[in-house]
């Protein structure tokens, strides 16, 4: 995937206020619209200017994207860093739904870039534009809250900060915060949502707030890795406890437990500790699992007596080839 610089598309810089990306917005799509101009890339060039003002002109999608940084050159290839919006507070709705609407509409046609980037905030659940024409209710709010491993072993109250992009007086765009209480279920899992009743954006007329939501991810962990409601850790074992077996410590987010290792173990074998993954909640009703992937820890041969050990394994085992299975593929 390409990054897109969407500031090079409208030929401003990145300071622009909004004003800025408007007047420059409406210039472009005069000069392209398919409409109108005779260039041969006019089709092309509308629907990347059209984008580009589709993120630009909306504060909250302008914030986000600004905080990739200015080192990125349109056409580098691109992956969104894991968790890039955590923090960051996102009005509900579809595509266009910030003030001035989307030129696209129902047909906005987003590229790769866009949809890696906003295509579930721009699409998420919560914001139907219906809800401001029909009622007074407050439009709802979505965010990603990261939070630690443990806390979704014991649960927890948390205090998050929430960064919500505004338009400044002078048109630019500033992020304030604003700091909320949360309690953190026993359970928990990834990409699950907290509501937060009326945290949304205020009703009008007197009407209703609207509601946030938080969607769960976690911080990553110097040990555990989670998939699902399951846990992973890489337990490293010597060589002799793999070939032989042994008992020994394994760590998990409760606590160390004693974890047999069986007698001829490879690396990559899993060994299961069957419920000792993210807890059972009401609604999952099941505990996950903790897996230890095996590793093979070799000690170093830096005296002689360890050297000494290794030519003696050399010579024990002088006929065994770790390569035999290279040497058969076709």
């Amino acid at each position: 995937m390409k990054y897109k610089d969407y500031y090079e598309a409208l030929g401003v810089p990145r300071t622009a206020t909004q004003d800025d990306i408007k007047k420059a917005y409406r210039k472009l799509a005069r000069k392209y619209h398919p409409d109108v101009s005779k260039l041969a890339d006019a089709e092309s060039r509308f629907k990347e200017i059209n984008e580009a003002n589709e993120v630009l002109k909306d504060p909250e999608k302008r914030a986000a994207y600004d905080q990739m940084g200015s080192n990125w050159k349109a056409g580098q290839e691109f992956q969104p860093p894991p968790n890039w919006d955590a923090g960051f507070e996102f009005r509900g709705g579809a595509p266009g739904g910030g003030a001035g609407g989307s030129p696209f509409g129902a047909d906005f046609d987003p590229s790769d870039f866009f949809e890696s980037l906003f295509g579930r905030r721009a699409r998420g659940p919560g914001g139907p534009s219906a809800r401001r024409t029909v009622s007074t209710q407050g439009e709802d709010h979505h965010a990603k809250a990261l939070i630690d491993l443990e806390d979704a072993y014991r649960g927890a109250e948390r205090s998050i900060v929430l960064r919500v992009p505004k338009e400044t007086p002078d048109g630019r765009v500033a992020l304030e915060e604003r700091r909320l209480d949360v309690h953190i279920p026993r359970g928990i899992r990834p990409g699950q949502q907290l509501r937060l009743a009326k945290q949304g954006s205020p009703g009008g007329n007197g009407g209703p707030a609207g509601d946030l939501y938080l969607e769960i991810a976690f911080n990553p962990h110097a040990l555990f890795r989670v998939d699902g409601a399951d846990v992973y850790v890489d337990l490293p074992v010597a060589p002799w406890e793999a070939a032989l077996g042994a008992t020994v410590d394994a760590p998990t987010p409760e606590g160390t437990v004693q974890l047999t290792i069986p007698k001829g173990s490879a690396p990559g074998r899993k060994l299961r500790l069957k419920g000792r993954g993210l807890p059972a909640t009401r609604a999952s009703g099941t505990a996950g699992d903790l897996y230890a992937v095996l590793t093979i820890a070799l000690p170093p041969a830096d005296a002689a007596q360890a050297q000494a050990a290794y030519e003696a394994m050399a010579n024990t085992f002088a006929d065994f080839n770790p390569r035999a299975a290279l040497a058969n593929r076709p």
